[in-house]
């Protein structure tokens, strides 16, 4: 499915059939909505299941002018809007987890009023803000990939987002996984980029009054856990929990994630 959200394009999948609470699912750099397809299909029976392609990622148009995450939770904000949708409890990886992160403070500033769009927050494998000294990596990146297109990042990608026993066991994840990176429009991933290289929210995340649950990997080397964990910390009664994965820990550890956050939602609705 379609919708044109603030001038994008945007591809979605929105499963409307289980009467439940609305739940959204945002992905990380270089993915797109199928990363959440497992997990979409264990929670469609008692949510309604919000999935979509991040600008410039999948099948969504590449935004023609740099943007930042308060435009990148914009987006989810109309999207949310054209499906009647007013409020969600949101899941977000990596970059997923900066937009819902920036989406909650645009629009859940008071979160015990009426009018709160954030049901609760799950953060996985992300971080509150880009330091300093990280900031050139991502003009590195964004400069590369417009040279030479995402291919240029794959191996190390796959590297960084599973560990090597669920690269040898699980190929046709990885594969699946890899494919989808590599059909990331350039110029998307590069604008990508530079919104990560600005991010920084996290002397806001105490005005956070949001249900939140934070789940790192254990193994991830791209956001170390103590990033994610810092991050918890600094939003009021946050749950920080750790899974054996690298940065991607709700696809490699589907089942562990999965019980984490049914037993984190059933203590919500």
């Amino acid at each position: 499915m379609q919708a044109t959200v603030n001038g994008i394009d945007t591809r979605y999948v929105f499963e409307d059939r289980s009467g439940g609470p609305a739940l959204t699912f945002i992905h990380q750099l270089g993915g797109d909505l199928t990363v959440w397809d497992t997990l979409a299909g264990h929670f469609r029976h008692r949510f309604r299941v919000l999935r979509y392609d991040v600008r410039g990622h999948g099948a969504s148009a590449v935004s023609t002018s740099a943007f930042g995450f308060k435009e990148l939770a914009a987006d989810l904000s109309a999207l949310l809007d054209a499906k009647d949708i007013e409020k969600t409890h949101i899941v977000g990886m990596s970059m997923g987890g900066m937009i819902a992160q920036q989406f909650a403070l645009d629009h859940a500033r008071h979160a015990s009023t009426a009018g709160s769009r954030v049901l609760s927050l799950t953060l996985c494998d992300t971080a509150s803000r880009t330091s300093p000294d990280a900031r050139e990596t991502w003009n590195e990146r964004a400069a590369l990939v417009r040279r030479e297109g995402t291919a240029a990042l794959a191996d190390v990608t796959m590297a960084r987002w599973f560990t090597p026993d669920f690269r040898r066991t699980n190929r046709d994840t990885v594969a699946q996984t890899c494919d989808v990176l590599l059909r990331t429009p350039a110029e998307g991933y590069a604008r990508a980029c530079e919104a990560l290289r600005d991010f920084d929210v996290h002397e806001r995340l105490a005005q956070l009054r949001v249900p939140t649950l934070a789940v790192a990997g254990r193994l991830d080397s791209g956001t170390p856990p103590a990033l994610t964990e810092a991050m918890a910390n600094a939003i009021p009664e946050a749950r920080f929990e750790t899974l054996d994965a690298a940065h991607l820990a709700p696809v490699e550890e589907s089942h562990g994630f999965a019980a984490l956050l049914e037993t984190f939602l059933r203590q919500r609705v």
